[in-house]
C-alpha cells in the first residue's frame, strides 16, 4: 500500500496556472511589469478613500450575495438582479460557471491560443478540454467551433476580445454561430477586456443575451478599473444559470473591501473612460512602431499586442529581462506585451527591431 495521499491523476498532470512574471530588478534599470495586463495608473480618484473607509469592517464577513454591487449592475446594465453572479474576478467566476454546469465527461469547447484558465479549470471540474485552433489572423474559428459541438458539450468560451491575440469576434459572426448552438449548451462571451475595444463590429453582447436564451456575459474589475488585486468579477446569465453560478461560489470570497472599491469606481465614469483613451492611444502608438518595423500583427482591441515570435519567444522575454521589462512569453508561440508606461513600451523597441522577421 502507497505511503502517500493519493491526488487524482487529472490534476498530477495539469499544469499550474502561470501568472505574469515580475520584472527583475537590476541596476540602471527601472523595472517594468508588462506581463500580467495591469493597469498602469493608480486605482480612480476617491477609490482609495473609499477602501480606507471600508478598512474598519474587515473584522466582519462582507455581504455574501454582494447585494449593493449587484443591484447597481443590475441597474447599469439594465438586467434583473437575479441574473447576476459575482466571484473573485473573472477567472474565478469561469471556475464556478464549469463547476455548475459541467459533470465528470461533459466537454467545454474554447479557441486555442485563448484565456489560458479555460483547460484549467475544466479539468479541475473533471471536464473534458475541446481546443479548437485559431485561425491564421488568431481570431476564433467559429465554424470550427460549431462542429466541434456534440451530445456532452454542455459549455463554450468566446473570448473577446482574445486573451492573448487581441483579435475580436464580430457581432454578424457570432450572432450566426449562436443559431447553430443548442439552447442546453450555455455560450460564455468573455469580457475581461471589452472596455478597450473601439471596433464598432465587435459583439453587442447585450444584444445578443436577449436574442438568445443560453448566452452569458462575462465581465472583470481587474483590467480597465484597475482593480486587480481586490478579485471581483461578474456573470450576466439566465436566470438559473446565475443562480447555480452563485452555489458554487466560495462563501464570502469577494471581500467588503472590494465590493465598495468596484461601487466606488462605477461612480467615475468620466475619469475611467480618460484612462481607457490614454491606454488605447498608448497600443494605438506602440502598434504603429511595430508596424514600422516590418511586424504584421494581429488587430488589437485590448489592452496588449501578440508578437507571434514562435521559437525566438523565450529568447526575446530573456532579452527583455536584461533591460529589466517582464513580458510574457507563451514558448514556442508568442510574445504578449501590456500596454504600460511609455518609457517601458520605448524600452522594449530597440529589442523587437532586432526580432522582426524581414
Amino acid at each position: 500500500m502507497s505511503e502517500e495521499v493519493g491526488i487524482r491523476q487529472a490534476i498530477e498532470q495539469l499544469p499550474g496556472y502561470k501568472a505574469g512574471a515580475a520584472a527583475p530588478k537590476l541596476a540602471g534599470f527601472t523595472p517594468y511589469k508588462l506581463s500580467s495586463n495591469e493597469n498602469p495608473f493608480n486605482p480612480l480618484p476617491g477609490v482609495v478613500d473609499a477602501i480606507s473607509k471600508s478598512l474598519t469592517e474587515v473584522n466582519r464577513y462582507p455581504d455574501p450575495l454582494a447585494t449593493e454591487l449587484t443591484n447597481r449592475l443590475a441597474t447599469e446594465f439594465e438586467v434583473d438582479a437575479e441574473a447576476i453572479a459575482l466571484g473573485t474576478g473573472s477567472v474565478g467566476v469561469c471556475q464556478q460557471i464549469v463547476q455548475a454546469l459541467c459533470d465528470a465527461g461533459d466537454e467545454v469547447i474554447f479557441a486555442w491560443r485563448s484565456f489560458e484558465a479555460y483547460p484549467i479549470i475544466t479539468t479541475i471540474a473533471g471536464a473534458q478540454s475541446i481546443q479548437v485552433p485559431l485561425a491564421s489572423d488568431g481570431s476564433h474559428d467559429l465554424p470550427a467551433m460549431a462542429q466541434a459541438i456534440t451530445e456532452r458539450t454542455k459549455l463554450i468560451f468566446i473570448c473577446t476580445p482574445n486573451n492573448p491575440t487581441g483579435n475580436i469576434v464580430k457581432h454578424s459572426q457570432l450572432r450566426d454561430f449562436l443559431a447553430k448552438v443548442p439552447k442546453n449548451v450555455l455560450v460564455v462571451i468573455d469580457e475581461a477586456y471589452v472596455e478597450f475595444n473601439r471596433d464598432k463590429e465587435a459583439v453587442n453582447s447585450l444584444e445578443l443575451l436577449g436574442a438568445f436564451p443560453n448566452v452569458a456575459i462575462l465581465r472583470t474589475f481587474s483590467k480597465a478599473y484597475g482593480l486587480a488585486g481586490l478579485r471581483v468579477g461578474f456573470v450576466i446569465a439566465p436566470k438559473s444559470v446565475a443562480a447555480a453560478v452563485r452555489k458554487t461560489a466560495v462563501p464570502f470570497g469577494v471581500s467588503n473591501v472590494a465590493q465598495v472599491a468596484a461601487i466606488a469606481s462605477m461612480d467615475r465614469k468620466d475619469e475611467l473612460q480618460v484612462r481607457i483613451s490614454e491606454i488605447i492611444e498608448m497600443r494605438n502608438w506602440f502598434e504603429q512602431e511595430l508596424t514600422d518595423l516590418g511586424f504584421v500583427l494581429p488587430e488589437s482591441q485590448a489592452n496588449f499586442v501578440w508578437l507571434g515570435l514562435g521559437e525566438k519567444s523565450q529568447a526575446f522575454a530573456d532579452e527583455c529581462n536584461q533591460v529589466a521589462v517582464a513580458v510574457r512569453c507563451f514558448p514556442n508561440e508568442g510574445i504578449r506585451v501590456t500596454i504600460g508606461e511609455r518609457a517601458a513600451l520605448e524600452q522594449l523597441l530597440p529589442i523587437c527591431a532586432r526580432y522582426v522577421s524581414k
